[in-house]
C-alpha cells in the first residue's frame, strides 16, 4: 500500500465519522422537539455505513493482488429510527392531544453521548493515522536527500 492510499482510507473514515457526529448532534439538539416541518415529533436518525472501494476501476486493474482488497468507508444513507414515541402527560402543552399527552422523540441522551464519544474516538484515531502516514512520507523524503 502506498502513502496516498493510506491517506485516502483515513480520509474516507474521517468523512463518515464527521457525518455520524453531525447526525448524533442533530438527535441531541432535537430531544424535546414535538413539531417538525414534516409534521409530528422529530424522529431519531442513525447513519448506515458500508465499505467502499477507494480506487477507480482502471486503477484497481493496475494494482497487485494484495492491494485490491483495500477498502474505505462511506455513509450509505441516514436511516430514521422506528422506535415508538414517548408519550408524556402535559395537558397545557400546545402539541398535546385531546387526552393531554404530548409525543416526544424516544432519544436517550446517555446513549447518544456514548455514540458521540465513540465517533469522536474513531475520528481522532483516523487523524492520528493520517498524521503518522505524513510523518513516514516526510522521513522517506529526508532519507532520499
Amino acid at each position: 500500500m502506498d502513502f496516498m492510499t493510506a491517506i485516502d482510507i483515513g480520509a474516507s473514515a474521517l468523512n463518515a465519522e464527521r457525518t455520524n457526529m453531525n447526525i448524533i448532534s442533530m438527535n441531541l439538539a432535537n430531544v424535546k422537539t414535538t413539531r417538525t416541518e414534516q409534521g409530528g415529533p422529530y424522529r431519531r436518525k442513525t447513519t448506515v455505513m458500508a465499505a467502499q472501494d477507494i480506487d477507480d476501476p482502471f486503477a484497481k486493474h493496475m494494482q497487485g493482488a494484495l492491494d485490491r482488497e483495500l477498502k474505505g468507508v462511506r455513509v450509505m444513507h441516514v436511516a430514521t429510527d422506528s422506535r415508538p414515541l414517548k408519550r408524556v402527560y402535559e395537558p397545557g402543552h400546545p402539541d398535546a392531544d385531546q387526552d393531554g399527552f404530548v409525543a416526544y422523540p424516544d432519544i436517550n441522551v446517555v446513549e447518544e453521548m456514548a455514540s458521540l464519544m465513540t465517533a469522536q474516538r474513531g475520528y481522532e484515531a483516523n487523524v492520528t493515522t493520517i498524521d503518522t502516514v505524513k510523518a513516514m512520507y516526510t522521513k522517506a523524503l529526508e532519507i532520499s536527500r
